[in-house]
């Protein structure tokens, strides 16, 4: 199994897809670090050798943020904007949608599940 940026890739996906389970790499990042190291991008993760595996631990170290500096620079963006009062601030604050979506009928994701009110006589 194949360790990347903190991250065990599973074995029997093709490379191209295990780098996606990678926090921050998406299939067109996947597909450039691919052709940067000049792998066979249907190979699968078991078949990579070391040195392979080398070759995209270097370039996700040199060139890209992944996994634990992402997430903790996402979050103290979000951080950011609660602190200053802007409106998206205050959005992430109430947990709601952020980015101008419909709250009436959709947004059941950020509001969490239906709460029943009853009405007292």
């Amino acid at each position: 199994m194949a360790r990347i940026a903190g991250v065990d890739l599973p074995k029997n996906e093709r490379v191209e897809i295990g780098l996606t389970r990678i926090f921050g790499i998406g299939r067109a990042l996947s597909n450039k670090i691919i052709s940067e190291t000049k792998l066979n991008p249907d190979v699968r993760v078991k078949d990579l050798t070391d040195d392979d595996i080398l070759k995209i631990r270097n370039i996700l170290e040199r060139d890209y943020k992944v996994e634990g500096d992402l997430r903790r620079e996402v979050s103290m963006n979000v951080k950011r904007l609660v602190e200053i009062g802007c409106y998206k601030g205050l959005r992430h604050n109430a947990h709601l949608p952020v980015h101008g979506q419909r709250t009436k009928t959709n947004g059941r994701t950020r509001k969490g599940p239906r709460k029943l009110v009853t009405k007292k006589k």
